[in-house]
């Protein structure tokens, strides 16, 4: 089964960006970014195991057998520069996706990390700890927000999506980073959120101890979820920039929709 929704369809790309979703989540959530791309670009939205269009597969409960499987989806796709981005969970497996891509030689045009610390800042979550309640797990996920309204009104939904997130979360616990481990040739942009206190903004640096290239980090209004009030506008125009920037030849045509950039934090690298 094809493993990616594609919004924007391209064979022959001036860029192809690949994007994995956050815990409990799926690539369809984030099909309004396509809008804020350019034409010639091709989008592939990933489903990881046990939703989506792998609804019929067994979830993932462990972060690098998640890895494992986006690094093998992306492969056959490689040849145009390629990005990756992924936002939470989906950051943590972005970044090992583009190192795994790198050491069998596919190179990563740019890689992008949104609403998560670097693996080496992160630890555990207290509201998030997926052996809570249902209550509880619910109401640490309702506060970060992107839970649909009425979601309670749906229990069959509600107990399914529930077993799926705790088995994400079980699987951001199995991750232990080698404190000797390569790091990304890539250039690397961590997004985040004045709002997220999952991942505070503050503490976003230190993700460039990932790359040996090139890093900035971007910094919008919000929560974790910010992207999801305007539509993935914002968001969508931050990473065409962020591109744009270290791609050559992805400029693409004029006439994408534009939307205010988010603030870019001082001291960049």
């Amino acid at each position: 089964m094809n493993p990616f929704t594609r919004p924007l369809r391209n064979d022959d790309p001036a860029l192809r960006l690949v994007v994995c979703h956050h815990a409990g989540g799926s690539g369809s959530a984030y099909f309004p970014l396509g809008r804020s791309l350019p034409p010639d670009w091709d989008l592939l939205l990933a489903d990881l195991p046990g939703r989506g269009r792998r609804h019929r597969e067994a979830p993932l409960r462990d972060l690098s057998a998640m890895v494992e499987r986006l690094t093998e989806d992306v492969l056959p796709l490689t040849g145009p520069p390629l990005a990756l981005f992924g936002h939470s969970m989906g950051a943590a497996v972005v970044a090992g996706t583009a190192l795994a891509l790198e050491r069998r030689g596919a190179p990563v045009a740019w890689v992008g990390v949104s609403g998560r610390l670097a693996p080496a800042d992160c630890g555990p979550v207290e509201d998030l700890d997926p052996g809570l309640s249902d209550r509880r797990l619910m109401a640490g996920l309702g506060r970060l927000g992107g839970i649909p309204a009425r979601f309670d009104e749906a229990p069959e939904f509600r107990r399914r999506f529930l077993r799926l997130v705790r088995g994400d979360l079980y699987a951001l616990g199995s991750a232990h980073p080698d404190p000797a481990r390569r790091r990304l040739a890539a250039p690397l942009t961590a997004f985040g959120a004045a709002g997220d206190e999952t991942a505070p903004a503050s503490r976003l640096g230190g993700w460039a101890a990932e790359t040996a290239g090139p890093f900035r980090s971007r910094v919008f209004d919000g929560g974790h979820f910010h992207f999801f009030d305007d539509g993935f506008a914002a968001l969508g125009a931050a990473l065409v920039a962020e591109i744009r920037r270290v791609v050559p030849g992805a400029d693409g045509p004029e006439g994408v929709r534009r939307a205010p950039a988010p603030t870019t934090t001082g001291g960049q690298t």
